[in-house]
């Protein structure tokens, strides 16, 4: 490559891709097209507003450059109000959204294309994002952080293939309340306090799926031992395809595998949240082994092409490294369902784990046999655990959409219940009617398929929120029954007998969701030491408060719990430093606020709460 033909240069790079393109091109080709089309055409003409290049587009994927970063990210900003304008004007199942990153970073260029680590870096900042969201770098967001009206959030660090250093990643918060502002990692809002008196209860429990995947980079640094029976981590299947909108495709398949092996009393499984943290990153199985505390691993990659399913899925004893079983797979996408099934039984069988009758028919259990509304339930868990108002309203449209093609798709109904109930979280909807809403749902679910875990463990949360303490607490006591492997269904049994006063009797249930969830959010930590506290032991409440905040160092919930346990037990200086921590996150903190909307059944419970805030020192 000569000279002249190419040259290095420092570019803004902004990449943009299309949510769900492809399903929209299955429903209506010709429609979907117009409006691409249109989205399009907007979008070049605000880069070329804020002098910027495009530099390619290929299908619903966008590249483009500006010399100025506060002209790139102005004009994302100024894409993103566009295109939510012209969705509006669409019927819902019409609406293409799309997401932005944004880079600053050193490229090649050559006879006008764009090439280098600085372009690959944008598009993965592009997948992080949200739909109708933007994700920049901190080389742009230090540019850019004091110069526009709009606010950040903190993603944390993101390690991106073939890029030896991680990246950090901040979610652009647009608005003008939020100007020049750049808070930390939480991704719930403490804003509607007048709104609910359950929305900090739900914060401290939805941050398990909300912060999920992508909010935590740590890795724990110690050898966890080995369960005493079989114990299995499996890895997030690596979508082959080269579409990043089938990552939901490959996800998804991931954790039916996961699930269903997780419900096998006899087996030890490495919960989701856990496992995919690993995603998109180049490690070893004796690493996975060590940090997870399991001997096996199941890895695999996953391919979807048009009417076709290619899959390689390999089980390795992570101890000895020997191959247990391999297999590659090519089938019509319609045998998506028994070829879950296939694996499953070559997993167990390798493993020599015998399964129960009532194991069997829940492993097995029937879920649809509808390939449209299965693809449309996977597509919508993975926009529910993205978490915010758009992707939420986005699963919520995909569960309608698979009950319509599957009215006894029951879980189905459950994930649609649990977009009401994130609605309370995020306090888009009225508190009451949103949580009749998803106790309604989850009971129609079950009242189908007995054996959904998570929705019995949902359900659980939700009766406790209504005052029906024991009900919450039989709900969460038979999820886990369903589900012994399930991180979140141990987490929310804890939560729900802590409700009730029974503290001493969750930290058990805690303990092992920990086990299952090695790279837990720091709430989990955090919970535990608020069990000990309110059953009487400061001395192990301190103990678990001193391992710090590793993950989420702004999480106010984590904070607000060390603030009073530090001061409730005597430790003034470490929870005055709490105390600081909680204010800055939210200067509109108040005691009163903060234990009010605590749904405990004893005021006994919220007063220890209520001493140990005030002897932090805050209002």
């Amino acid at each position: 490559m000569s000279a002249d033909k190419h040259r290095r240069k420092l570019a803004a790079i902004l990449c943009s891709d299309g949510v769900g393109y492809s399903r929209l091109m299955e429903r209506d080709e010709s429609g979907t097209l117009a409006t691409l089309k249109a989205h399009l055409q907007l979008m070049g003409a605000l880069i070329e507003k804020h002098r910027g290049r495009v530099v390619a587009i290929h299908g619903d994927t966008l590249l483009a450059e500006f010399n100025s970063v506060v002209d790139a990210v102005q004009s994302a900003v100024e894409i993103q109000n566009g295109l939510k304008a012209r969705n509006e004007g669409l019927p819902e199942e019409s609406r293409m959204f799309f997401r932005i990153g944004i880079n600053l970073g050193d490229v090649i260029e050559e006879d006008g294309n764009i090439y280098g680590d600085g372009v690959n870096v944008a598009a993965r900042l592009e997948s992080l994002a949200d739909a109708g969201g933007i994700c920049i770098s901190r080389s742009v967001h230090d540019h850019v952080k004091n110069k526009l009206s709009v606010g950040y959030r903190s993603l944390g660090a993101h390690g991106v293939k073939n890029i030896a250093e991680p990246v950090h990643v901040y979610r652009i918060l647009p608005g003008p309340d939020g100007s020049g502002k750049t808070v930390g990692k939480a991704r719930y809002r403490l804003k509607p306090w007048r709104k609910s008196a359950l929305a900090l209860a739900v914060a401290l429990l939805l941050v398990v799926g909300v912060l999920a995947v992508n909010k935590i980079a740590d890795r724990p640094k110690t050898t966890l031992p080995l369960p005493g029976k079989p114990s299995i981590a499996v890895l997030p299947f690596e979508n082959m395809t080269g579409d990043p909108g089938q990552e939901y495709f490959a996800d998804g398949f991931t954790e039916q595998i996961i699930s269903s092996l997780a419900k096998i009393s006899s087996l030890f499984v490495i919960a989701r949240n856990s496992s995919f943290t690993y995603k998109g990153k180049p490690v070893k199985v004796q690493q996975v082994s060590e940090e997870l505390g399991v001997r096996y691993v199941l890895e695999g990659s996953i391919q979807r092409a048009g009417a076709r399913v290619r899959i390689n899925a390999q089980l390795i004893d992570a101890v000895s490294g020997k191959h247990l079983w391999s297999e590659h797979y090519d089938r019509d996408l319609k045998e998506i369902f028994r070829l879950q099934d296939e694996v499953i039984l070559k997993i167990t069988s390798a493993l020599s784990v015998n399964l129960t009758a009532g194991e069997q028919a829940r492993v097995w259990a029937e879920g649809t046999k509808n390939l449209e509304a299965y693809l449309r339930f996977i597509q919508g868990r993975e926009y529910l655990i993205q978490g915010s108002r758009e992707s939420v309203a986005l699963a919520r449209r995909e569960a309608e959409e698979a009950i319509a093609l599957d009215p006894g798709f029951a879980q189905a109904y459950a994930l649609l219940g649990s977009t009401h109930m994130n609605d309370v979280f995020l306090g888009t909807g009225r508190p009451k009617e949103s949580i009749s809403k998803a106790i309604e749902l989850s009971k129609k679910a079950l009242a189908m398929n007995g054996s959904l875990a998570d929705a019995r463990s949902r359900l659980g949360v939700l009766y406790s929120w209504s005052g029906r303490y024991d009900e919450g607490i039989a709900e969460a006591e038979r999820a886990v029954e369903l589900d012994p492997n399930s991180g979140t269904a141990n987490y929310y049994l804890a939560v729900v007998l802590r409700y009730a006063g029974r503290s001493k009797e969750a930290i058990p249930a805690m303990r092992r969701a920990l086990r299952l969830e090695p790279i837990a959010p720091d709430i989990y930590v955090q919970n535990l030491a608020l069990l000990h506290f309110q059953a009487g032991d400061c001395k192990e409440a301190l103990a678990v408060c001193e391992k710090g905040l590793q993950r989420e160092r702004d999480s106010l919930n984590s904070h607000a719990i060390r603030a009073a346990v530090y001061g409730y037990c005597g430790r003034e200086d470490e929870a005055r430093k709490e105390a600081t921590e909680v204010l800055r996150i939210n200067p509109k903190f108040t005691v009163e606020s903060y234990t009010r909307i605590l749904p405990y059944k004893y005021q006994s419970n919220k007063d220890l709460t209520i001493r140990g805030l005030r002897k932090a020192g805050l209002p």
